[in-house]
């Protein structure tokens, strides 16, 4: 596991102990009960939506107005009803949040309210299963109906416009331009990855300089669930990340951040935000190019690798989904010209027997 990796690791694991700390105990009991199969990070939206849950019920419902959170047990549970938690599938829509000096409008799409429901479902259903609830009042509620988005992904003419701007950065503001000159050749590295190999954006800014290997064309990252895994690259990518590297070894990096492969302008670590503005940043200078993020370069990947191949279980592995059906469903999507092929591929029976029964 890389410095940054294990960096990160304890960043996460202070964070979902701050929200435990503000939750019921049994919170954290639950939470360390599905650690072994689940991410931290998936933990940390769980525990973040938990409060969220039970900040609705002590200040909204009337069985728990002005309880303290962290002090509710088990007893508590047993007094949530359905109509509690469709309550706060309701609130979710919209509500009014403030942190002391700013007051914020939340909305909630069909796709956050999923999410929180699974955080209060999980959290019934382990109690219940445990049998230390008599009933789960949650398994009553069904999860709102979700529309499938159509992914947005560039065209092979997209792809090279895009690449071409970010090398040559032509129609950049003159501020932005005296930056890159200073930042074009790993700007283009960036790109040349994500759109040659397809790996995620976290992927991407915590690979070290050792995880380079030119030799056999591979770079070791670390997959979302934590596992490490070789991705593969061809010459373009190499090519990029060659001429990159050359400058990137002569950089002075700050201290800590010295086995980073990508910096930033401050010679740290470029963060996944930086790496978002420059998506966008560049995004912006074509015409009528989509509204492009870090993760809809990875579907374009993918989508270009399945198109080339035809393996769904080739594109599945290559972009670390442990699903295929995750894959499938982004990727497999056949349009109609395949169709209409598709048609004429199947013989019933043999050219020019039709009628013919001699």
């Amino acid at each position: 596991m890389s410095d940054y990796t294990e960096e990160l690791k304890k960043r996460y694991t202070l964070r979902l102990r701050g929200y435990l700390a503000e939750l019921p105990a049994f919170c954290g009991e639950y939470i360390r009960a599905i650690q072994d199969n689940t991410a931290i990070r998936t933990r940390i939206a769980y525990t973040f939506d938990l409060r969220l849950f039970f900040r609705f019920l002590t200040e909204q419902r009337d069985n728990f107005k002005g309880k303290d959170i962290a002090g509710l047990t088990i007893d508590d549970l047993l007094k949530v009803s359905v109509d509690d938690i469709e309550a706060f599938m309701d609130f979710l829509s919209y509500y009014i949040k403030s942190d002391g000096e700013n007051v914020f409008e939340i909305q909630n799409a069909e796709e956050g309210k999923s999410r929180k429901l699974a955080a209060v479902k999980g959290l019934f259903a382990y109690f219940h299963k445990k049998r230390r609830l008599p009933a789960n009042p949650s398994a009553l509620i069904e999860f709102p109906r979700l529309f499938e988005k159509a992914i947005i992904r560039l065209e092979v003419d997209e792809v090279a416009k895009l690449l071409d701007v970010v090398e040559s950065g032509d129609k950049l503001t003159k501020h932005q331009q005296k930056y890159h000159n200073r930042t074009k050749l790993r700007d283009l590295a960036i790109f040349t990855l994500l759109l040659g190999t397809g790996i995620r954006l976290s992927e991407c800014i915590g690979i070290d300089i050792s995880h380079i290997d030119f030799d056999v064309s591979g770079v070791k990252i670390t997959r979302k669930g934590g596992n490490e895994a070789i991705v593969y690259f061809g010459d373009e990518v190499g090519e990029a990340l060659m001429l990159y590297l050359e400058e990137r070894l002569l950089a002075d990096a700050a201290p800590g951040h010295e086995n980073a492969l990508f910096l930033s302008l401050q010679n740290k670590r470029i963060t996944d935000r930086a790496v978002q503005n420059l998506v966008k940043k560049y995004s912006k200078i074509i015409t009528g190019l989509k509204n492009i993020t870090p993760h809809k370069l990875r579907s374009t990947f993918g989508t270009a690798l399945y198109r080339e191949t035809g393996d769904i279980y080739l594109v599945a592995d290559v972009l670390g989904h442990s699903d295929v059906n995750t894959t499938r469903k982004h990727y497999a999507a056949i349009d109609e010209n395949a169709r209409r092929r598709a048609a004429k591929q199947v013989k019933l029976r043999k050219e020019g027997t039709l009628y013919n029964n001699d």
